[in-house]
């Protein structure tokens, strides 16, 4: 009986020496919204007024240099904990301009890891924008194109706030938009979408079709995609201002819980089970909500890891973006009494992997 044993023993031990010769390329795909990355520059036609150096939040060229700083610190941090590389792909959301950008990635923390920009413009009243930074040397796009949100043609006339009259046609009312980038990840096809939903301004109930809307939208980029090529590899991501159990995500977006129960035609959201377990991006009244999400098609999902597969996602929320005192003790560090901070919203990211044949 002693031989069977030793040579079970012998097998056992030759697997675990064969798995632990596998060797993984990582990939780091971040979202980050930075609450106000504006400039000190006067864009006519948008609401920058507040952040000027005479306006309310007396926004000098130093504290924008500082604003500045503590976001490229913030990239360049995330995802390091597994990997010794920062994100090769991030979603960026309320900057004022594509300048913003081309002055974040000049910092020190940023500048030597060859990102490159893609931005649009958007008609959202305040001027805000999405965008989306790559790593060069790791992802190639191949397209890129801003897809506008008009609630006018999405809700009904009394969920309109600008409303002039019941016989009148409400105007059409811009958001942000969303951005599709397609392209190349180290040779592979993968699709991303970058969001900043409508916000809760008004209350969650009364807000809420807004983001059914943005939903909605978001859906059907997703489907588009999806009839092209079934296998298409999508994420999408962003500040959502709703959480994985609101309609927008849950019935809408069709974002779930559990990766392998997931039914034709369904998301899975990572984000889920890290709300569950009571991690969030945004507190409000000593209450956490996870409205900074990932979400992916399950074309990115699967134990067979010769191409890119989801490995797992986290909410980055290290000790020098809290508050460190006082009333709002814990909560994001964002600028606050004249002073440039980080932002109102922690940073998600989720991990992709690829083994690495030899």
């Amino acid at each position: 009986m002693v031989k069977p044993v030793a040579f079970l023993l012998l097998l056992f031990s030759l697997n675990i020496a064969y798995a632990q010769k596998k060797q993984f390329k990582i990939h780091t795909v971040a979202f980050y919204n930075t609450e106000n990355l504006f400039d000190t520059i006067n864009d006519t036609g948008y609401g920058d007024d507040e952040f000027l150096p005479k306006g309310e939040q007396a926004w000098t060229g130093e504290k924008y240099k500082t604003k500045l700083k503590n976001i490229a610190k913030v990239l360049s941090d995330i995802g390091t904990d597994e990997s010794a590389e920062a994100p090769t792909i991030i979603g960026l959301a309320e900057l004022e301009n594509r300048r913003v950008l081309e002055d974040l990635i000049k910092q020190p923390d940023l500048l030597d890891k060859g990102y490159g920009i893609i931005h649009f413009d958007s008609r959202d009243s305040r001027g805000t924008d999405v965008g989306f930074l790559y790593r060069k040397a790791s992802f190639r796009p191949v397209s890129y194109r801003n897809i506008p949100l008009i609630l006018k043609d999405s809700l009904p006339e009394d969920a309109t706030p600008i409303k002039k009259g019941k016989k009148k046609p409400s105007p059409k009312l811009f958001t942000r938009d969303q951005l599709l980038v397609s392209g190349l990840l180290d040779g592979e096809e993968i699709h991303f979408i970058v969001n900043h939903w409508p916000s809760r301004y008004g209350g969650e109930k009364k807000s809420s079709p807004y983001r059914e809307a943005a939903a909605a939208l978001n859906r059907k980029i997703i489907d588009s995609l999806s009839r092209i090529n079934p296998n298409a590899k999508i994420i999408t991501m962003g500040d959502f201002n709703d959480g994985p159990y609101n309609n927008s995500i849950s019935k809408v977006l069709k974002a779930k819980r559990f990766k392998d129960e997931l039914k034709p035609g369904e998301l899975f959201n990572p984000m889920d089970a890290l709300s569950r377990e009571g991690k969030g991006t945004v507190a409000y009244n000593d209450a956490w909500d996870l409205f900074d999400q990932i979400i992916i098609t399950p074309s990115l999902i699967s134990k067979e890891y010769s191409t890119f597969r989801y490995w797992k996602a986290d909410v980055f929320n290290k000790d020098y973006l809290r508050q460190p005192t006082g009333k709002y003790r814990g909560y994001p560090l964002r600028n606050a009494n004249g002073e440039a901070g980080y932002s109102d919203h922690f940073p998600v990211y989720v991990y992709l992997i690829r083994e690495v044949t030899k």
